[in-house]
């Protein structure tokens, strides 16, 4: 009796019962990212508008301090030392950011956002386009 007992302790484990644990390890990987990347994503948006904000700052004070019509571009926001080289220029998805100027001298701060293209639904500009107004 005691030495099936200790050949059982002394058996250690098998290979059915590693890969069983191997797929439960699977399954909680991917439910934890399936939980945290949407939540990523979002954290990346919030930043690249957070950024955008700041860099508009910027360049609404380079346009004060030259005393120009001219849009400020971030070349001439480094030269004039408004702007360090340690400065955030990209979005989070590592596109520069577009500095547009309108014609009533507005200043707006695009980033094509996460599909990489302007002039679609998830661009972030700062200031935020206005949100249209729905007609009853």
């Amino acid at each position: 009796m005691k030495n099936a007992a200790r050949r059982a302790r002394a058996r250690g484990v098998t290979l059915v019962e590693i890969l069983v644990v191997i797929g439960i390890m699977a399954l909680i990987a991917g439910a934890v990212a399936f939980g945290v990347l949407p939540a990523w994503e979002r954290a990346r948006i919030k930043t690249t508008q957070q950024n955008a904000i700041a860099l508009r700052g910027v360049a609404v004070g380079h346009r004060i301090q030259v005393a120009s019509a001219d849009c400020p571009t971030i070349e001439a926001m480094r030269a004039s030392q408004v702007l360090d080289r340690a400065s955030k220029t990209t979005d989070a998805w590592d596109e520069p950011y577009r500095i547009v100027c309108a014609e009533d001298g507005e200043i707006t701060v695009l980033s094509p956002g996460p599909d990489r293209k302007l002039g679609t639904a998830d661009d972030i500009a700062a200031p935020p386009p206005p949100k249209s107004v729905a007609l009853e």
